[in-house]
């Protein structure tokens, strides 16, 4: 027995429910596709704000480097005018500073120069009796050296058995006197024909002071002066070198 299948009219209902859900589908595509426009449109204006931040930083750090690169050269310029200036304060300190140096140093050429002179003719006039010994022959400036060792004796003065070696200063100090010393021991070395003579020693200044004088003394060093127009010698104490 042949069965025939029975075909089923859909009903009005069943058609309304699919239309419904149709519309429903539809309607959240709808809200899909909004929600979509609504990102799209968002990054596209986020991409408008992202380019006009970059064009803006750009122009702002172009704007930087033009005010940095004025300011290195303005910078540069008042460096460079410094330098300038202190150069020319530099030389003109030097030359400020080397004249006054020859000045300073040519008063104490002169002063040294005058002191030497006022004692070397107060011996020569007849200041030679002294160290109680009498001086036959006097010299200034005596210069010499040998072996690496030399020396300069402002005053010289000599007899058949003794020298006397007078230092001259402007105004002395208690610095000279460790030169002095050494003056006899150069004296021997430098000129030994008097290498057995009796060797005495004698600080010259125009200017002393106590404790200066005192030293002189306990050193056995004749102190030699100017008191108003005389040339004083104080001996006491005096040593043989």
């Amino acid at each position: 027995m042949n069965t025939v299948a029975q075909q089923t009219t859909p009903s009005f209902e069943s058609v309304w429910a699919i239309m419904q859900e149709l519309t429903q589908a539809q309607k959240e595509t709808d809200k899909q596709m909004k929600e979509l426009q609504k990102t799209v449109f968002g990054m596209t204006n986020y991409r408008e704000e992202a380019e006009k931040s970059r064009a803006d930083f750009d122009r702002r750090m172009a704007n930087y480097r033009e005010e940095a690169e004025k300011s290195r050269v303005d910078f540069d310029r008042r460096m460079a005018n410094y330098r300038e200036e202190a150069e020319k304060s530099r030389v003109d300190f030097d030359r400020r500073m080397k004249k006054i140096q020859e000045t300073v140093g040519g008063i104490g050429d002169n002063q040294g120069s005058f002191a030497e002179e006022y004692f070397f003719n107060s011996f020569e006039n007849g200041q030679k009796n002294f160290f109680g010994e009498k001086f036959d022959e006097i010299e200034k400036n005596l210069k010499n050296s040998w072996k690496g060792i030399k020396d300069e004796y402002d005053i010289v003065l000599y007899n058949h058995a003794s020298v006397a070696l007078i230092e001259v200063k402007y105004k002395a100090h208690l610095n000279d006197i460790p030169m002095v010393l050494r003056k006899a021991e150069t004296f021997r070395i430098l000129s030994p024909y008097y290498k057995d003579f009796k060797i005495y020693l004698g600080l010259a200044s125009l200017s002393f002071y106590p404790e200066l004088e005192k030293e002189c003394i306990n050193q056995g060093i004749a102190v030699i002066k100017q008191v108003g127009d005389t040339v004083v010698i104080n001996d006491t104490n005096l040593k043989v070198f």
